[in-house]
């Protein structure tokens, strides 16, 4: 009797592992890992310029403070 209650407990645990499995790996019907798909973000060209222009204006700094 008291070995059908731990084959019972094991079984209970191995549905339960089963199920957490399914989820981490992306089985689960409609769950997901509670983030939104991402839009893509667009620069304009002008945009990138001023990031380009103000990125080689922080290296130019760093590489004059180095010397």
């Amino acid at each position: 009797m008291e070995t059908s209650r731990i084959v019972a407990g094991i079984d209970e645990e191995i549905a339960r592992l089963q199920q957490v499995r399914s989820l981490l790996s992306g089985g689960g019907a409609g769950v997901g890992n509670g983030r939104r798909a991402a839009k893509k973000r667009v620069l304009s060209a002008e945009a990138r310029a001023k990031i380009s222009a103000a990125q080689k204006k922080r290296w130019a700094k760093q590489k004059k403070a180095a010397k």
